[in-house]
């Protein structure tokens, strides 16, 4: 039996903003590889903030520019990020998310090299209509900081 046209509109705004989530991520990895640090910045809310360990953290747009400024100084077209595995739960105009990354590099000889594996654990906000990163505190698994 089909649902009502409210449930119909209810169930494909969850999807839109399923996908728009998903494509902030994506966005993500590819403002920073790109080194646009101004498309980077707008993905974050206003106030957002990074915490990213000892790299360091940052809370608003400037901020996180700033932060991330020497970390893609000279390398773009070399870094390139995956952001894989989200994990999504909506709450209204929040979320709450968790994704898996993974950073390659180009190696000396050209061929791909991984260099760290993470994950993000995000709190996200709709901001003037749109998905935008409110706080995200990032993780390295690999390389470890334990020694083995």
């Amino acid at each position: 039996m089909p649902g009502s046209s409210g449930e119909l509109e209810a169930r494909l705004a969850r999807l839109e903003d399923l996908e728009e989530i998903r494509q902030l991520f994506v966005d993500y990895g590819r403002y920073l590889d790109r080194g646009d640090l101004d498309a980077y910045g707008a993905i974050f809310a206003e106030e957002g903030e990074l915490l990213l360990g000892p790299l360091g953290r940052a809370k608003g747009r400037d901020a996180i520019r700033a932060l991330m400024a020497p970390v893609v100084e000279g390398t773009g077209g070399n870094s390139f990020h995956l952001i894989t595995a989200p994990v999504i739960e909506l709450d209204g105009d929040r979320a709450r998310s968790n994704v898996q990354w993974t950073a390659l590099t180009r190696g000396p000889d050209g061929r791909p090299a991984m260099t760290m594996f993470g994950h993000h654990e995000d709190e996200l906000v709709r901001e003037d209509g749109r998905w935008r990163i409110a706080r995200r505190k990032g993780f390295v698994e690999l390389p470890s900081a334990y020694p083995s």
